[in-house]
């Protein structure tokens, strides 16, 4: 007895090429805000994004792992990200595409000096944008489509905004010396420009060269920030 003919089932469509499909990218970034924001780009984007958070544990990925962008954020906890930057440019023809971080935007002229091939100021750009700084230095994925108009609308949970603030209150706690203030302003600059927020910016402006005397002020802030912040994981 003949078989009853199997039903015709329609074909699967092709899912589409996203522009870095199989791109695997390291970030270098202390802050845990603008490193979600990172993430959301990457994934949007097709690619796979690893994250350090220091000079060393930088240095201790790119020892196992040999990913084709490295994305370095200028103030690192543990350094300047300039250092490296100038590590990974010095063989410019076999290394990853070296791409500076910072939210000052007078920070470009040293990153570009140091060997970054492109310099990235936060707020990071939109989907778009940022597809298009990491296309411009990989050829094979020019060619790939960008996302349609409007679709930028990535934004950071508040938890990684939390920790960020907690992370500057807790360091403020310390009362850090010169050298501490210094980082503590980059980090809150950049901060502050990722979310918006120039009272911030300007309190954190300048706190290289203050006392430890602007230091209760600029916790004040960020107590009242911290408060602003639905809390996480409601």
């Amino acid at each position: 007895m003949p078989l009853p003919d199997s039903p015709t089932l329609p074909m699967p469509r092709s899912l589409p090429v996203l522009p870095l499909q199989g791109v695997t990218i390291l970030l270098v970034e202390d802050s845990r805000y603008a490193a979600e924001a990172m993430r959301l780009l990457a994934q949007r984007s097709g690619a796979r994004l690893r994250r350090a958070d220091s000079l060393q544990v930088a240095r201790r990925h790119l020892a196992t792992y040999r990913p084709e962008a490295v994305l370095v954020d200028m103030g690192l906890p543990d350094g300047p990200g300039a250092e490296l930057i100038a590590e990974l440019s010095r063989d410019p023809t076999a290394g990853p595409v070296v791409i500076a971080l910072s939210g000052d935007p007078a920070q470009r002229g040293t990153a570009l000096a140091a060997g970054a091939r492109d310099f990235l100021c936060k707020p990071l750009p939109g989907l778009a944008g940022f597809q298009a700084v990491i296309q411009r230095h990989l050829p094979d994925r020019a060619a790939l489509a960008a996302p349609p108009p409007g679709d930028n609308g990535l934004t950071p949970d508040t938890l990684a905004l939390h920790e960020d603030l907690r992370h500057a209150a807790d360091l403020l706690e310390r009362q850090p010396d010169a050298a501490g203030r210094a980082y503590l302003a980059r980090f809150l600059t950049g901060l502050g420009r990722s979310i918006g927020d120039q009272a911030l910016v300007r309190a954190a402006d300048g706190l290289a060269s203050k006392d430890s005397d602007h230091l209760p002020d600029l916790a004040g802030l960020v107590a009242r920030r911290i408060a602003q912040v639905p809390p996480p994981f409601t």
